[in-house]
């Protein structure tokens, strides 16, 4: 069994190590530099699945994420970003609304993480970490040992089964880090809604994937793919989580 995901294990190990790592430094330029090669390396990704070619987006993509190193709140900078490039399409009738995908998708998600650092702290990453990793492991084991309804075409191998599992079993675990943010039933809902909506952030991407006609974002993560196979649950589930979080307390 080990030989058989031996580099998928290694490679899970060494970012599980280099996370925690910068969790415990926990200085901000490095947090931002981080988040930031995750989010140019997601980016270039997500190109490839829209089918798009045109390189100069990076360019765009690298100066919003400088904008969000010095801007307090930068999940507003992804609506910026949007009436910028409608203007611009409303300017020049050759470009296309299609250029714009990257920077809905990973762009707003990647900032709400970054906009939850600036907020709640490293401790806030964390419990996301958590809750994401929970469904994740809970879902796979759960679905292993007794999954046999198919939850959906679009990844057919999630069972219905294996979706609630992991959807309780990071609820409960979310809820017990959450102690340290807010209360336990703040937690609780927190956890539950971020739980769900990484579910459907991982489906995403795999519908994405699906209509490239690709197995995965890319080969940078041995064993793993891409990077955004790594992070699509925490795309939706960071949005997710700064509403509720700005909601209830």
């Amino acid at each position: 069994m080990f030989k058989q995901h031996s580099e998928r294990i290694k490679t899970g190990v060494a970012l599980v190590v280099a996370v925690l790592i910068i969790g415990i430094v926990d200085n901000f330029y490095l947090m931002w530099a981080f988040l930031g090669l995750v989010y140019m390396l997601a980016f270039k990704e997500a190109m490839k699945l829209f089918k798009i070619e045109n390189d100069s987006l990076l360019f765009f993509g690298a100066v919003l994420w400088l904008l969000a190193g010095i801007y307090p709140q930068s999940d507003d900078l992804f609506v910026l970003a949007g009436v910028v490039y409608g203007g611009a399409v409303a300017y020049n009738k050759e470009l296309s609304w299609k250029n714009f995908l990257p920077f809905i998708y990973p762009t707003a998600g990647m900032l709400f993480i970054w906009t939850i650092y600036q907020e709640y702290g490293v401790y806030s990453l964390l419990w996301l970490l958590i809750i994401v990793a929970m469904t994740d492991v809970g879902a796979y084991f759960v679905g292993k040992s007794i999954g046999k309804t198919q939850f959906c075409k679009t990844s057919p191998n999630k069972t219905m089964e294996g979706v609630f599992g992991g959807i309780a079993i990071a609820t409960f675990s979310g809820a017990l880090a959450g102690l340290v943010e807010v209360s336990f039933v703040d937690a609780l809902i927190i956890s539950f809604v971020v739980s769900v909506s990484s579910i459907f952030g991982d489906l995403y991407e795999s519908s994405l994937k699906r209509n490239a006609g690709i197995k995965d974002s890319g080969n940078i993560l041995p064993g793993h793919g891409g990077v955004l196979d790594r992070i699509d649950g925490y795309l939706f589930g960071a949005v997710v989580m700064l509403v509720f979080l700005r909601f209830l307390s």
